[in-house]
């Protein structure tokens, strides 16, 4: 039976990377990412593709498919980043953007990521109400720092950090015509390995999963932020598990030296980033929780 188990588990591996790499030839062809009938199509396929649980480990695949892995991560970017464009831009035609966020079609998935990076964030918070909160890499459509700052940290700043002015400028267009969002979200048209001192004013550092789109440009970043985050801040990062590796990339805890790795959470629904939290390290490391799916949750918290 266990054997039976293995090979029909293989196969589905075996069929998964085939799909995977078919998506990825026909996305490769297309001249534009943008939002169109063809890259919506492509890129939903890839997604249903991926999301269901799988005990695929994308960082011991041939070579071959870790290229086409690598490049299929910066396809998704390249096309995420247009997406949050189109959808930034559309929201930033009404005169209250705000009340019309529920038209970008994945905002439901950043309500759910907000709560369970709040829930996981305030168990080892030091303070409930942070007074000033960095996200790097918050792009046209900074949903995290909304979403957070809107139903969970409703007195705390948000330092949002971008290296495109013009994602920026949508950004900032969002919440200018709100009150309170608009003097607690503050843009950056800087890149992080620029900033020094300023880290240290942080209480938490969020890391967006594609600010470094493989593992030696993400790692520099961390060992920036290792490097200038203040002792006992919390770092909040994005990564991904199973098939989900084909979309983003992949973060363990061995690549976070400087930090002690404090939990790891894998969802198993529709929110497809796993969510890492870690400490600044002052002294020895600690007992790693690592949850797969919502069960367990309630005890990591």
């Amino acid at each position: 039976m266990g054997s039976l188990g293995s090979f029909s588990q293989d196969q589905g591996q075996e069929l998964l990377i085939k799909n995977v790499c078919e998506i990825y030839n026909n996305l490769s062809t297309l001249e534009s990412l943008k939002p169109s009938k063809d890259v919506d199509t492509l890129f939903t396929q890839l997604v249903h593709s991926c999301i269901p649980p799988s005990p695929i480990d994308v960082t011991k695949l041939s070579t071959k498919v870790q290229e086409i892995r690598s490049k299929l991560i910066r396809l998704c970017g390249e096309a995420e980043g247009h997406l949050e464009s189109h959808f930034s831009t559309l929201l930033g035609s009404y005169e209250t953007p705000l009340d019309h966020i529920n038209i970008f079609p994945y905002y439901t998935n950043y309500i759910k990521l907000g709560r369970l990076e709040y829930t996981i964030l305030s168990n080892y918070i030091a303070n409930p109400n942070p007074n000033h909160i960095a996200f790097i890499g918050s792009g046209p459509l900074p949903l995290t720092s909304i979403v957070l700052a809107s139903n969970h940290l409703r007195t705390t700043t948000f330092h949002n950090y971008d290296i495109n002015p013009l994602a920026n400028a949508l950004a900032r267009n969002l919440v200018a015509a709100d009150h309170d969002l608009s003097k607690r979200m503050i843009f950056h048209d800087t890149n992080i390995m620029d900033v020094t001192h300023g880290l240290s004013d942080y209480d938490v550092v969020f890391l967006a999963a594609l600010v470094g789109m493989n593992k030696e440009e993400k790692r520099k970043v961390i060992d920036h932020l290792a490097m200038h985050m203040a002792p006992g801040s919390l770092l909040m990062l994005r990564s991904a598990h199973g098939a989900r590796g084909f979309l983003y990339p992949v973060v363990e805890p061995s690549d976070l030296p400087g930090f002690e790795v404090l939990a790891v959470f894998h969802p198993m629904d529709e929110v497809i980033n796993s969510v890492i939290v870690a400490r600044k390290s002052k002294s020895k490391p600690v007992l790693v929780h690592t949850v797969i799916g919502n069960q367990g949750l309630g005890d990591l918290v």
